[in-house]
């Protein structure tokens, strides 16, 4: 950056240096809609119970009624306490932020800890043009700084002046990286609403729902009766009527579970369009750019020097379907965020073809031999070891309960653990790993399959694990730690993870390269 740029930032942030500042009230909106996020986050897994209550419900409107004002004037109140109480600035070369009402919290960041800056712009932020800027820092599990509400061009400009320190305090960049973000960007991939349909339907979304209903389903299923039953119609008469079929009987119950699933279905598809829409990646020089959001627009940058992993991800629909959800990992990735839009330590293409992940994955790291290099399996120990925890812990229940005359709970223990064999045999069956001496690779999963594939020299820290069962077999398991989490081999013969190791070390301390 040139002294004429470098002027123009200073001119542009002389007017919020060294003070105290207050957000603008948009952010008031802000914090009231997080407040509503953040409480019904808490509150979901009560809906079922909300569902089957309704009747008690409907007959106190009034109640209802007082009691949705209160909470509405709180959710005011709050978020009302909350803007007065935040208040930021930026003085040497650090940014502070003080928020909090009755827990105070007061960050200091200096602008060398920072490893990455996002942008958020919720839909109510795009007509006053401010945005929410994050500043990550390396080892948190989390933003480490958030100021909530910023005119665009002053975030912009801060950013700039964040890049600018950091290139000057790095004496390993040749190019600085606000002069690489002027470069022209190029358009890696983008995904199509038909691509973002696709993507929700193989999530995993509709069975998590299924599952939380699960134990609900009983007294949901009395109340479809009873609001069936209000419109004049005797469900038990109905079923019990010889007039109809069985044929009949059983094509009614197929089409009802299958409009709720579709509903279900619809409901993670529109997820997945309002998370992902209009989804471009780009890469600028060694930086690569993931714009998304429907409502609320997300930018995440990431240097290529800092990507740690790269996953292929299948789940059962996405292998029939022939798509991979190719997931570019880096700092803090394996800490569980909010969402897969706005988690930093990430850029996920969802959807993508198997050529067009191998395509993206070799504009990364050209040498990974990922789509073509062979899998060694671990040993069938792993197999059977599962197998006999399954069966002591079935099959030797059903044994006690059957003492006491619980024949029925007993047989379906055992057939439970004969229903379980398959599946312990699948998950040993889609574990595997190699090493090209460059890159590490694993491979697991059960009905669907993940792919890794991470360079030796990002590897941190080794670990070499052994039980008694291992032992007595010659084998062991064993662990790698990179920036963005754990990875474990396990159940391979002792001298293979001796030398994996070995190999490894010495490859790290051979190669000297920087993990990010």
């Amino acid at each position: 950056m040139n002294n004429e740029q470098t002027s123009s930032i200073d001119t542009t942030t002389e007017e919020y240096r060294d003070k105290w500042l207050k957000l603008s009230p948009v952010a008031i909106i802000y914090f009231a809609i997080q407040f509503i996020k953040n409480t019904a986050s808490n509150f979901v897994y009560l809906i079922p119970a909300l569902v089957v209550g309704y009747q008690k419900l409907a007959d106190n409107i009034v109640s209802i009624l007082i009691g949705v004002a209160g909470i509405l004037v709180f959710i005011a109140v709050s978020a009302l306490v909350k803007f007065y109480f935040y208040q930021y600035r930026i003085t040497g070369q650090r940014a502070q932020i003080h928020s909090g009402v009755f827990q105070k919290k007061h960050i200091d960041l200096p602008f060398e800890r920072i490893q990455n800056i996002r942008f958020e712009q919720p839909i109510y932020y795009r007509f006053t043009d401010h945005v929410c800027m994050l500043l990550d820092t390396a080892g948190s599990s989390k933003a480490e700084a958030k100021i909530i509400a910023l005119p665009k061009s002053v975030a912009e400009t801060l950013k700039q002046e964040i890049l600018l320190f950091k290139s000057h305090t790095s004496d390993t960049e040749s190019q600085t990286e606000t002069e690489q973000q002027h470069d022209q960007e190029t358009v890696l991939n983008t995904r199509s609403v038909r691509d973002l349909v696709i993507h929700g339907l193989a999530s995993n979304r509709i069975w998590i729902v299924l599952g939380a209903l699960a134990p609900f389903f009983n007294a949901i299923s009395e109340q479809v009766i009873e609001g069936i039953e209000s419109f004049g119609v005797d469900v038990e008469a109905l079923m019990s009527s010889t007039q109809y079929a069985m044929w009949q009987y059983i094509l009614v119950i197929a089409s009802a579970t299958f409009i709720i699933v579709a509903l279900l279905a619809l409901i993670s598809v529109i997820g997945s369009v309002i998370t992902f829409y209009d989804f471009r990646l780009t890469r600028s020089d060694d930086r690569y750019i993931r714009r998304n959001g429907l409502f609320t627009r997300h930018e995440v940058a990431m240097r290529l020097r800092r990507l740690q992993m790269i996953v292929y991800q299948q789940n059962w629909l996405d292998r029939l379907l022939q798509r991979v959800n190719l997931k570019f990992e880096q700092l803090n990735s394996s800490v569980e965020r909010h969402s897969a839009s706005t988690a930093g330590g990430k850029i996920m293409v969802p959807s993508v073809t198997l050529s067009e992940a191998e395509e993206l994955a070799r504009d990364a790291w050209p040498e990974h031999q990922m789509g073509s290099i062979k899998f060694h399996p671990i040993s069938k120990r792993l197999m059977v070891r599962n197998a006999l925890v399954s069966f002591w812990l079935l099959v030797g229940s059903a044994i006690v309960i059957s003492y006491f005359g619980h024949y029925q709970l007993s047989a379906a223990l055992v057939a439970l653990f004969l229903a379980s064999l398959p599946f312990i045999a699948l998950r040993w069956k889609r574990w595997g790993y190699a090493n090209d001496g460059q890159f590490i690779y694993i491979r697991k999963g059960l009905i669907g399959v993940n792919y890794r594939c991470f360079p030796v020299h990002k590897v941190q820290q080794t670990s070499f694990y052994q039980s008694w069962f291992m032992r007595r077999f010659k084998l062991c398991s064993v662990g790698f730690v990179l920036a963005c989490g754990g990875q474990s081999v396990p159940f391979i013969k002792e001298t293979t993870g001796d030398a994996l190791i070995d190999n490894t070390l010495y490859r790290v301390e051979a190669l000297r390269k920087s993990w990010m």
